[in-house]
Formats: structure tokens, C-alpha cells, sequence
């Protein structure tokens, strides 16, 4: 039943949804993110768009996890490389319950609605563990690089300085 409710409603959770993404950032990139809806002006409104819509699609219908994984890893992408703590990073996942609750309540007849949207908090919450994930192997990956880089940059230096010699 609810989701039913989540593909009728697929496309005024997704605006807010991306709203919300939005509001997140400093103003001015916020109000960037929701006016430019051109993919090739604003990649990364297209690419959250894009993967949010994904995510709605396997939370009405599938739950499998490696396009979970593909729609989450651009979105997790962006915001490992920001200025966000890793709670705020993943922080968007968790807007969905309040919006998907607000939507679907309006249109839900039902008297089991508490109990079919714990299923879909469920759903939502799995989400999250996965973005962390996302995340986690993101840091890692710019910590390797950081590391690899200074590496690089200190053995140029020495060797500049002429304190590196070759081994015989």
C-alpha cells in the first residue's frame, strides 16, 4: 500500500528532498542547487537529483543493494570532499523519513500505517549504514592520497636538497 503511496508521490518528495539537501549548504550554494537545473551548469544538483530519485525508486520497489550503493556513491562522493562531519554528511537520508511521513500520511487510508512505515524507516535506516560506508571508504581514500602526496613531496625535496642518495 505505501508503496503505492511512495510512487504516486515519488515526485514532491524528491523536490523537497532536494531541497533539503539543498539547504544544508551555505546560502548561496543553496540557492544555486535549487534554481540552475541544468546538469551541465550544476553537476552536482544533477548528480544529487539523479541519485535521490534512484534511492526513491528502490525504497517503493526493491531494495537492492548494489543500486542503493550506485545511487548513494555520487551523492556520498560530493559531500566526503565538502566540509561536512561524517553525521552531516549522511544527514540527508534521515530528512526522508519526516518528508515520506508527511506525504504519505495525507494520502494513506489505512489503519496499519504506523506499522507499514516502520517498514519503510527500516528500509530508510538501511540507507544510511550504507552511505556510511560510502563515506568511510571516501576518507580513507583522500587520507591515502593525502598521505601518498606528502610522501611524494618530501622525497622531492630531500632529493632537491641533495641529501638523497642512490643505493649501489
Amino acid at each position: 500500500m505505501l508503496n503505492d503511496l511512495l510512487k504516486q508521490h515519488k515526485a514532491g518528495i524528491l523536490e523537497e528532498w532536494v531541497d533539503a539537501i539543498a539547504d544544508s549548504y551555505q546560502k548561496d550554494m543553496s540557492k544555486f542547487l535549487k534554481k540552475q537545473n541544468d546538469a551541465f551548469a550544476n553537476p552536482v544538483g544533477n548528480a544529487i537529483s539523479q541519485g535521490l530519485a534512484s534511492l526513491l525508486d528502490e525504497l517503493a520497489t526493491g531494495m537492492d543493494y548494489q543500486k542503493i550503493k550506485s545511487a548513494l556513491d555520487p551523492v556520498i562522493r560530493i559531500r566526503a570532499v565538502q566540509d561536512f562531519s561524517p553525521s552531516q554528511a549522511v544527514a540527508f537520508i534521515f530528512l526522508l523519513k519526516k518528508i515520506t511521513r508527511k506525504k504519505l500520511k495525507k494520502g494513506s487510508n489505512t489503519n496499519n500505517f504506523t506499522d507499514d512505515f516502520l517498514l519503510i524507516e527500516m528500509k530508510i535506516d538501511k540507507f544510511a549504514m550504507i552511505a556510511f560506508d560510502i563515506y568511510m571508504e571516501c576518507r580513507e581514500k583522500i587520507n591515502e592520497l593525502k598521505a601518498n602526496e606528502l610522501r611524494n613531496m618530501t622525497f622531492k625535496a630531500l632529493e632537491r636538497a641533495g641529501l638523497l642518495t642512490d643505493p649501489v
